[in-house]
């Protein structure tokens, strides 16, 4: 979807702008290319700077409940300093990188109900305005989706994903915001986890892979979250048994009984709560479908929130992910358009 707007500072016939975005979905660290399409107006104008800036919708838990909002990661310049003659179509090519911490917004091109969008500001005259919006889609790194396809393999399911504003607390996170990936627990590991979060910080030399599990209470004690940090690297992802590596990490938080330390695994090392934001209130505004990793995901509740934008259907039907089993996918229920559309106003 493109939005082509006036551009309202300059009022009738000032420049239009059309940002168009190379196909396919990019990856994290990854470059981001495309054509920046100016249409010039009825008199000549000075094109001072061309910036694109990446936005993404963001989650932010306060005492008082949950709100959403768009939250800019990053700007580049593209291009600037030359005269658009009236009437005049003019192309900028442009390639930048992305953060290596930018959401993964689909799976196995299923999309999991993560929005970003790439804005093009002109500044023109003195005068900037913000003329086009465009969606942006980004695939997961290959380590990241051999850690999501080991835990679809387990019996792990899909529940829902959002982006939430904050730092988690010892991690090397540059950006405001984190990803979380909620998933139902397999029937193997249902007796004493309620979900487990997973949260990827991806860096050039390798990622951060934060593991949160929502535990359930025995008969005498209260239910609490566990939280894990594990290492792994972006080389040599295809000769690893990932499953047997995050049936471990599962098996570490699932024993650590009451302690956020690691008992001697080889893998990861303890890990303290999320900076700044409670944890005791899971599951606002989240689906609470459950989907069982093997293409047998049952109806869900619709995700709710503040706004209308990224609501996601709780879990979709059965999408099986890999050969034996799968994280099963979301379903996008409001294009990008309307995601953003309250911001815009």
């Amino acid at each position: 979807m493109v939005f082509k707007r006036l551009l309202g500072s300059l009022g009738i016939g000032g420049p239009t702008v059309d940002t168009v975005l190379e196909g396919g979905p990019v990856r994290p660290g990854g470059a981001l290319s495309g054509q920046v399409h100016l249409k010039g107006g009825s008199s000549d104008f000075d094109i001072e700077q061309i910036t694109l800036e990446l936005v993404a919708r963001v989650e932010a838990e306060y005492e008082e409940g949950e709100r959403e909002g768009v939250v800019a990661f990053d700007r580049f310049t593209v291009g600037g300093g030359f005269r658009l003659a009236e009437g005049e179509d003019r192309s900028v090519p442009f390639s930048v990188t992305l953060p290596w911490e930018t959401p993964v917004t689909e799976l196995y091109g299923q999309p999991l109900g993560i929005v970003l969008g790439v804005r093009t500001e002109l500044a023109v005259a003195g005068a900037k305005d913000k003329g086009d919006l465009d969606p942006l889609t980004v695939g997961p790194l290959p380590a990241q989706e051999a850690v999501l396809e080991a835990f679809g393999q387990l019996g792990f399911g899909f529940k829902s994903a959002d982006l939430e504003l904050g730092h988690i607390r010892g991690t090397g996170q540059t950006l405001p915001f984190y990803q979380e990936i909620e998933l139902t627990p397999a029937p193997q590991y249902a007796h004493a986890v309620n979900e487990i979060e997973v949260t990827f910080l991806a860096h050039p030399g390798g990622m951060e892979v934060v593991l949160e599990a929502d535990k359930r209470g025995g008969l005498f004690s209260g239910g609490h979250d566990a939280v894990n940090r594990f290492t792994v690297g972006h080389e040599g992802v295809e000769h690893r048994d990932w499953n047997a590596e995050v049936d471990a990490w599962v098996r570490q938080m699932v024993e650590n009984h009451g302690s956020y330390g690691s008992h001697g695994a080889p893998y990861g090392q303890g890990y303290g709560h999320h900076d700044g934001y409670a944890h005791d209130g899971h599951g606002h505004g989240h689906g609470h479908g459950h989907g069982h990793g093997h293409g047998h995901g049952h109806d869900g509740h619709h995700r709710s929130g503040p706004s209308t934008g990224a609501v996601v259907a709780g879990v979709a039907a059965g999408v099986a992910v890999g050969v034996v089993g799968g994280i099963v996918a979301a379903e996008v229920v409001d294009e990008i358009g309307d995601a953003f559309e309250d911001e815009e106003d």
